[in-house]
């Protein structure tokens, strides 16, 4: 007579099954929510409840607690899967084969700027249309409305936060960013660049995914922002953490405990720029994850939930962010691939273009595929990161050469292409003009 199985035997066979089936699983699989999980097809001979334990025993050995808690006082935790490594591997490296050359990387900062102020603001819930929200920021124009105030104010803190990467983060400075990202835009103006209070704390209610979440208590919100200023500026936890699980937790810290009435996710996401950029990761200053993150808002507040919802495993969260980052650094690739093809093409067939600095090709360049653009000094100042006096220079060199046509409005100058500017660039080669002397002297060619 054959003996049973005994209860061992039975374990074993079942955890063969179990490990044979988590091999299948695609390394971006092995962090899936229990609410995808049983969405999937089980493996053949168990249940989707011991699959999801095992995937959880597997995931538990390995995670590491920081100094965020929940409201019951359970620590948030996180680890590194196989896939992640990857990501951070090729960030430490730039990100990808492209390189940005040092006298263009203001202009793409200066783009990401844009891309990342417009998103995130609506993101907040700005509706204003994006082209006009782009015309806005880089002709300095006055907004309108709250939706272009939002963007304004967006930013108006990515700038500020580029001056504080030799600084470390402090409650004042989050106060300081709160108060520039709400300006004009809050129904009650007296919560700007205070915690929220008692009262204030209402739950958040997800209908579609059925959960109640409750910020942390108003009273715990100065001790908690202590500990989180100290994590963003590496005083915790007591063991290495990589630079961008910093930023990407600083995100989620912030965003989760809410400490302000409004303007948490905007200022979650301003922190996470603030954070690579002390952390010398200059390339991520020229990407824009609001902009990813806007082509899937549902799936950015799921991995929320998700976290809150599994025991507060943070890596739901941060596993998220790095797909987002490296989407947004492919996008950053596809555009620096384009635009140096573009100059290339452009240099290829209009002679004497190499004669002119970065910034001023990228006008012509622009002006040659839409030649019914007009310039400003403000606008160009902008989109390349430079000081006025030297936008204003750009733009006179180009009208004295003949490349442009300047005109005024109101007291501010605006530039345009002329009809025939492919044929203006053949003869631009040679000796550069003297530039103007005088204010007589700046407008060679007729108002506009």
């Amino acid at each position: 007579m054959i003996s049973p199985p005994t209860f061992l035997d039975v374990v074993l066979q079942q955890w063969a099954a179990i490990l044979e089936a988590h091999e299948k699983l695609a390394p971006q699989d092995c962090y899936l929510h229990w609410e995808e999980l049983k969405q999937r097809a089980k493996p053949e001979g168990i249940s989707h409840e011991v699959w999801w334990a095992a995937l959880k025993l597997a995931r538990t050995a390995k995670l590491r607690p920081i100094a965020l808690f929940d409201r019951e006082k359970r620590p948030f935790k996180f680890n590194i899967p196989d896939g992640l490594i990857e990501i951070l591997h090729r960030l430490d490296h730039g990100g990808s084969e492209t390189e940005i050359r040092p006298e263009e990387f203001d202009r793409f900062y200066a783009s990401a700027l844009l891309e990342e102020s417009i998103a995130s603001a609506r993101l907040a819930g700005a509706t204003t249309n994006y082209a006009v929200a782009k015309e806005m920021l880089r002709n300095g124009q006055r907004p309108r409305e709250r939706s272009e105030q939002m963007i304004l104010n967006q930013h108006l803190a990515l700038q500020r936060v580029w001056n504080w990467q030799d600084r470390e983060l402090s409650p004042e400075r989050i106060f300081e960013l709160h108060r520039c990202i709400t300006a004009g835009t809050l129904d009650k103006p007296e919560t700007a660049g205070r915690f929220r209070q008692d009262g204030e704390d209402s739950p958040i209610i997800d209908a579609a995914e059925g959960v109640q979440y409750e910020p942390p208590p108003a009273g715990e919100l100065p001790r908690r922002m202590e500990l989180m200023c100290a994590f963003a500026n590496g005083q915790a936890p007591d063991f290495f953490l990589h630079p961008i699980i910093r930023a990407i937790v600083l995100h989620f810290w912030l965003a989760y405990d809410r400490p302000f009435c409004d303007g948490n996710g905007r200022i979650a996401r301003t922190l996470f720029r603030w954070a690579v950029l002390r952390q010398n990761y200059p390339r991520l200053g020229c990407i824009s994850i609001s902009d990813v993150l806007l082509q899937a808002p549902a799936r950015y507040a799921r991995v929320f939930l998700h976290t809150e919802t599994d025991d507060n495993d943070l890596t739901y969260f941060i596993l998220h962010q790095a797909e987002v980052i490296r989407a947004a650094e492919r996008a950053l690739h596809d555009r620096v691939v384009r635009k140096t093809n573009e100059l290339q093409e452009a240099k290829k067939k209009l002679l004497g273009l190499a004669e002119l600095n970065p910034r001023q090709q990228a006008v012509i360049e622009h002006a040659l595929r839409k030649p019914d653009t007009r310039y400003l000094i403000a606008g160009h100042q902008r989109s390349h990161g430079v000081t006025h006096q030297t936008a204003r220079d750009d733009l006179f060199d180009l009208t004295q050469r003949e490349l442009l046509v300047a005109g005024k409005e109101g007291r501010r100058y605006l530039f345009r292409a002329p009809q025939d500017l492919p044929r203006r660039l053949q003869s631009i080669a040679g000796p550069r003009r003297t530039k103007p002397t005088s204010m007589s002297d700046e407008l060679p060619t007729a108002l506009l």
